[in-house]
């Protein structure tokens, strides 16, 4: 065999053992893969969207009304015939008067006859039945309770006034024999059927006392069947116009003094208004004013109710307090970044070690953040104790003089986790909503590790 045939199949024996390892590697790189796939825990994830977060105070608040106690002229059996909260206008019939209790008795005998209620009637309780079973919430369950007295109120009620009509002849003999007396409300107003003391108190002589809900009693008028002369008969509520107090602290005084209007929501069936409103000091305490005039019925029968104040409210993209982590970072001067290679990014000069005296190696890091003076990067192309070399320069700064923690998220929309920071304008105990269009940041959308204390830089995402 000759010498050119001995190095012909040398060079064919080292190409093939150059491919086989090549093979070896890339078999041993996609097992590593495939082995760490399948042992991985699957990253659960979530999707930025769009969301506010209010910042809110809940208060126990004091309704005062423009209130008139109307009081009964004789003594007798009383019949009603307006529903409670129902507007009356001048010389509507509220209720009537029986001094004998004769002709009161055939009134509540006719009244309980259901037949004769009118189409108008039923169509009306009808639409209050839906109304009640599409906003029905089965976590307040006394409300049923609250809706069949108050609609058993206007079904007896509207039953007595047909009655009133059907017995005309005898209701006109008892009032010409001076037993039977019809009383008509003298003003325009609301009618309600209760008493609670409460109906003198203005937002100028109220007292801290009269929030304690433990000393509070409320006296009920429509299910009585005979009145006292001079005993109330019903209370009419002359203006739309109505006010709610609410103790706060100084603090919370402080925070709202230089405002004039304010958003409220209601705790009891999550309305919400934007009112007017001053500020009250008295004997010490602190007092938000609310001024309403409207929805004044919806609370027509509430002396107390529990307010919302939404102090403020924060608009961005939302996303889960479980994918908030926090992640180490070096800081470096811009002064020291440059630009060249193949790329416009910011790249840094590093000097090599190797005894090759007066070379650099030009990296391109990741910049996480900046800010007027510092870019945020990672290990990821340089280490603790690399020096930079500042160009045309003969300055130089060493990576790890400076570092710093950044808030943010992992990025996973690419298979790998990637932090984005994050700049927080308000969060709850569950949420925090993050500015929008932050550099560096998360956008709309964006597919985030909803556990980010599980995940590192560059990890491989399982879904």
């Amino acid at each position: 065999m000759t010498r050119k045939q001995n190095v012909v199949r040398m060079h064919h024996g080292l190409n093939l053992n150059i491919g086989i390892v090549i093979f070896v590697i890339i078999i041993i790189y996609v097992i590593f893969n495939l082995i760490s796939y399948l042992t991985s825990s699957p990253v659960a994830e979530y999707e930025v969207g769009q969301g506010t977060i209010a910042t809110n105070h809940i208060y126990h608040g004091l309704i005062l009304r423009d209130e008139t106690v109307v009081y009964a002229g004789q003594s007798g059996y009383i019949n009603y015939y307006l529903k409670n909260g129902a507007k009356a206008s001048v010389n509507d019939v509220v209720y009537s008067i029986d001094t004998s209790g004769e002709l009161s008795r055939q009134i509540s005998d006719v009244a309980s006859n259901g037949d004769t209620l009118d189409t108008e009637t039923l169509n009306e309780v009808s639409s209050e039945l839906d109304v009640f079973r599409n906003s029905y919430d089965s976590n307040t369950f006394s409300s049923v309770y609250t809706f069949k007295n108050e609609l058993n109120a206007q079904l007896t009620q509207t039953l007595s006034m047909n009655a009133l009509s059907s017995l005309n002849e005898d209701v006109k003999a008892a009032v010409e024999n001076n037993t039977f007396y019809k009383k008509k409300s003298e003003k325009p107003g609301i009618i309600v059927y209760y008493t609670d003391g409460y109906e003198s108190v203005t937002t100028d002589n109220f007292t801290a006392n009269q929030f304690n809900m433990a000393d509070y009693k409320r006296n009920s008028l429509d299910d009585q069947e005979q009145v006292t002369a001079n005993t109330p008969a019903y209370k009419r509520i002359d203006s739309e116009k109505w006010n709610i107090l609410l103790p706060v602290s100084e603090d919370m005084a402080e925070q709202l003094k230089d405002n004039e209007y304010i958003k409220i929501r209601f705790c009891k069936d999550d309305f919400t208004l934007t009112v007017p409103y001053s500020l009250t000091k008295k004997d010490g305490s602190y007092y938000v004013n609310l001024s309403l005039k409207t929805a004044m019925i919806r609370y027509v029968n509430d002396r107390f109710v529990d307010v919302e104040l939404v102090v403020s409210e924060k608009t961005g993209l939302k996303i889960p307090n479980s994918a908030i982590t926090k992640k180490q970072f070096y800081t470096v001067p811009k002064e020291y970044f440059t630009q060249g290679g193949d790329s416009s990014d910011p790249g840094l000069m590093i000097e090599n070690h190797a005894g090759d005296t007066g070379s650099v190696t030009l990296v391109q890091p990741t910049i996480y953040y900046e800010t007027d003076d510092f870019y945020y990067i990672d290990d990821e192309t340089v280490s603790a104790g690399d020096v930079v070399v500042k160009n045309n320069s003969s300055g130089t700064y060493t990576i790890g003089s400076d570092v710093d923690k950044l808030t943010g998220v992992y990025n996973i929309n690419k298979g790998y986790a990637v932090f984005k920071q994050i700049d927080i304008l308000t969060q709850n105990n569950k949420y925090t909503i993050v500015d929008t269009g932050t550099s560096y940041g998360v956008a709309l959308y964006d597919h985030i590790a909803l556990d980010g204390s599980k995940i590192k830089e560059n990890q491989l995402v399982v879904k």
